[in-house]
């Protein structure tokens, strides 16, 4: 009886420990469309689009994320980079499209953020603006507002929130 209970239990736990991870991630996803929805009246003012933010940043090494937010009240083009295993935070000009200023990022949450961003690049040799690209052509009037890679059942996969006036989405990709 014990014997079968543990062999019960083997079996179910990993369905889910993945069950338990997938809703984590469609909240997190939730959570990232609700603050693109958020963005819409700051981004009326930007010129630059998040792959030309991705390519700007490209100067101080390759990107593993990008996203426009708020900071301090005020609309910011963020990107984290690597480049020769050491992390950095890129800030774009959302106005010009040149590199406004660029920080290492050497611990936190934001370090650990990028270590995780960076193992999912480290699987594709595809650019976050070929995803990015991919999703809007997909979804014809939204723009990107944020690409996040991720590792999923062990492939490379994107999510990118999309915004379109005050509607947000957000879709997964595969890099």
């Amino acid at each position: 009886m014990r014997h079968s209970l543990i062999i019960a239990l083997a079996l179910t736990l990993p369905a889910a420990l993945a069950a338990q991870e997938r809703e984590g991630h469609e909240k997190s996803e939730a959570g990232e469309a609700s603050k693109a929805a958020e963005l819409a009246p700051a981004l009326k003012g930007a010129k630059v689009s998040l792959a030309s933010g991705l390519r700007a940043a490209e100067k101080e090494g390759r990107p593993i994320s990008g996203k426009f937010e708020l900071e301090d009240g005020k609309l910011q083009l963020s990107v984290y980079t690597t480049k020769d295993d050491k992390f950095s935070e890129v800030i774009v000009d959302h106005q010009t499209g040149k590199v406004a200023k660029s920080e290492p990022i050497t611990g936190g949450e934001d370090l650990a953020a990028a270590q995780k961003q960076a193992q999912a690049m480290a699987k594709t040799k595809h650019a976050l603006r070929d995803v990015i690209a991919k999703a809007e052509k997909g979804n014809p009037g939204f723009h990107a507002v944020s690409v996040v890679p991720e590792v999923e059942d062990g492939k490379p996969r994107a999510d990118v929130t999309l915004l379109k006036g005050n509607t947000s989405k957000s879709v997964d990709e595969s890099l």
